[in-house]
Parts: structure tokens; C-alpha cells; sequence
């Protein structure tokens, strides 16, 4: 198996090749001077997630080659933070020796925060029992002084929490701290560093505005805290339950009192808006908001035909986006009544063909 690598001098190159694929794949929507956002070369990932490779009293973390299927053996990963590297081989080295542990082990998955917490997920082809789970326990005070570190263990329709299942991230955005839950196994922005610089830009864009925001695809309001300083009230939608009770219990710790979170896809906010009763609405006034603004971070499928039309209807729409291919595609539509006022490119990805993108429409006078 061959180690695992990557030339950091290729950086400022690969960045510099995604810059030029973006503005050449969106000059045909007239777009102002691109805005770029460079991640740190190295240490920038928050998360990471591992097969193992059993051999036998050997153990080691593999990855494979999504092309040849080969398998790759990672003894350091400098992609991720700080913390998961010193995690993953501190993780190993008590694993090997404890057949409780390792036994059937399949996976490890890390997430970690720039506030030094940690959640290890040991993912097994196995039920897990009290044994396991005194064993872990153990596991996981060995591996207090590297940080606040939580143990998981996941097997089919199994999953065992020590402690919690959530690191706390504090993300900074101008000179105020905002503090969020993050859930294990739930969505979170992997580039803690750029995405502090994509809150900023969001801030930014949204600071002269007046009246009230609307945002689809919430999540744990990962940009709902730092935007509603810009807006009288915020309706903000997300459709996963774990989300929702994140984005309410981060509303509480980060002091923000003028958003209201209810539990919808955008295709059903849609089909409210068009009439449409839903029980989830019961307190909630729709006709209560005045939104001349809304923000969108759809998945990597952009936005339906039905959510393009909703959306059209506000006029200013702050679009986030981790797939730009299916930005252009939507831009085709609403680029008919909007015009890009601010384009930016936020590597989020690093040494991959992947970037996240960003555009502020206005509408056309």
C-alpha cells in the first residue's frame, strides 16, 4: 500500500485554476470582478472520515482511490486539523492492543473544532454490548489530554454515546464570536477557516439592507446567527430534525431572539407559500414578514424549478453554493429578472476540483 500524500507548492496554482474556470464558466452572465477566497494550504480540514485495514496484529487507516479502487494507507493526514491527526494515531496505538476495541472495526470517523473538541465515531460490523462500552469509556479518558474528546460507537441500528454526540465550534465573524453545536453525523461546513471568511462576505453583502430575510436550507444556522444582525426578523427553513434542534439551542447560546426556525424542505415552504396548510406553520404568521431578501445554500443539486420561481420573487438573493455547475444552471433562469452584484470564490476544498461559490443578485431596475 502506498502512503497517502500531496505537494502543498501545487496550491497557489490549483487555486489559481479554479478562479479561472469559474469567471470563464460565468462571463456569460456579465458578473463583477471575481472575489477570491484562498484556505489555508494545510490543517484546514475539520473532519475526516477513515476505512481500516486489518492485517494481522497490524492496523491501519486506509483510503481509496475513487478511480482504481486502491487502497492507500494514512499514517498522517495534513489535510485535516491538528487535533484529528494527533487523534488518529493516538486512537490507533490504543485500539491494537484491546481485541474488544478493534474487533470488526471498520471505520473511524473525526470531527473537530477550532476550540480543541473533538468526537471520535468507531463504526463496527458488529452489535456492541456493556463490554464494549467500558472498554470505550476507558478509551476516551486516556484521550482527554488532547483536547475534550467524545467517544461514539455505531453499529446497524446501533449507536452508543459515552457523553455527547457534538463538538462546540466558535466561528468569528468581524470581531464577534458566534458559538454553535455541531452534531456528529450531521452536516457541517468542513473549512472552519473559510467558512469564517464565507460569513464575513454573507455580513458583507447583506449590511445595507432594510426589512426582513428569509433563508431555505438552514442547517444549524451556520450563516442564519451572523445575518440576523443585518435584518429585522429572519424566517429561516431546514428540513432535518437534528438541524432544527442545533439551529434553536445556537439561537439561545449566541443571544439572537429575532429568528424563527420551522422544520420544512424549500419545496414545501414553497407550496405554503402558495397556500398550502401545514401544521408546522400553527403560530407563525407568514403575512407577519416583510422579506426583500433571501438566502439560499441548497445541496449540491441547486434549486428545483418550483424554488427558482419562488425565489425570483425577492429582491435581493444571496446564493451560497457547493456545486457551481448547478448555480449556472439556475442562473439561467433567474438572471432574467436579477442582475450579480458580488461573485466569489471560497476554496473550501483544497488539492480538489471542487469550490464553493457565492453571488449576490439584485434585481434589474
Amino acid at each position: 500500500m502506498a502512503e497517502l500524500s500531496f505537494s502543498r507548492s501545487e496550491y497557489d496554482a490549483q487555486l489559481a485554476d479554479k478562479s479561472r474556470w469559474l469567471t470563464e464558466t460565468f462571463n456569460r452572465f456579465s458578473p463583477p470582478t471575481l472575489e477570491l477566497f484562498a484556505s489555508a494550504p494545510s490543517h484546514y480540514r475539520m473532519r475526516a472520515e477513515f476505512r481500516v485495514w486489518h492485517d494481522g496484529d497490524d492496523l491501519d487507516y486506509i483510503m481509496f482511490d475513487k478511480g482504481t479502487r486502491n487502497h492507500y494507507k494514512v499514517t498522517s493526514f495534513p489535510q485535516a486539523s491538528q487535533l484529528i491527526n494527533e487523534l488518529m494515531t493516538a486512537l490507533l496505538n490504543e485500539i491494537k492492543g484491546q481485541p474488544i476495541l478493534r474487533r470488526k472495526l471498520f471505520q473511524v470517523d473525526f470531527l473537530s473544532s477550532q476550540t480543541g473538541e473533538a468526537t471520535i465515531s468507531l463504526l463496527y460490523h458488529r452489535q456492541l454490548d456493556t463490554e464494549w462500552e467500558a472498554a470505550a469509556t476507558q478509551l476516551q479518558q486516556t484521550l482527554q489530554h488532547h483536547g475534550k474528546v467524545e467517544l461514539i460507537g455505531r453499529a446497524r441500528k446501533q449507536k452508543i454515546v459515552l457523553a455527547r454526540d457534538y463538538v462546540m465550534e466558535t466561528l468569528t465573524v468581524g470581531d464577534k464570536p458566534f458559538h454553535y453545536q455541531q452534531i456528529e453525523n450531521s452536516f457541517t461546513q468542513p473549512n472552519a477557516g473559510v467558512c469564517e471568511k464565507m460569513l464575513n462576505w454573507a455580513v458583507d453583502t447583506t449590511k445595507e439592507m432594510s426589512g426582513d430575510l428569509l433563508e431555505l436550507y438552514c442547517g444549524n444556522g451556520n450563516f442564519t446567527l451572523p445575518l440576523a444582525q443585518n435584518f429585522r426578523k429572519v424566517l429561516a427553513t431546514e428540513i432535518a430534525k437534528p438541524s432544527v434542534a442545533s439551529a434553536q439551542l445556537n439561537m439561545k447560546l449566541n443571544q439572537v431572539d429575532n429568528v424563527t426556525v420551522i422544520r420544512m424542505s424549500s419545496e414545501e415552504f414553497t407550496e405554503a407559500m402558495a397556500g398550502r396548510k401545514f401544521n408546522r406553520l400553527a403560530g407563525v404568521d407568514l403575512s407577519s414578514y416583510e422579506c426583500n431578501t433571501i438566502f439560499v445554500d441548497p445541496p449540491r443539486s441547486g434549486l428545483d424549478p418550483e424554488t427558482v420561481n419562488l425565489v425570483r420573487g425577492y429582491d435581493n438573493i444571496l446564493y451560497i453554493s457547493c456545486n457551481p455547475e448547478t448555480l449556472a444552471e439556475n442562473l439561467e433562469q433567474l438572471i432574467e429578472t436579477h442582475e450579480i452584484s458580488r461573485f466569489a470564490l471560497f476554496d473550501q476544498f483544497p488539492y480538489t476540483h471542487h469550490c464553493e461559490a457565492g453571488v449576490l443578485l439584485t434585481r434589474r431596475q
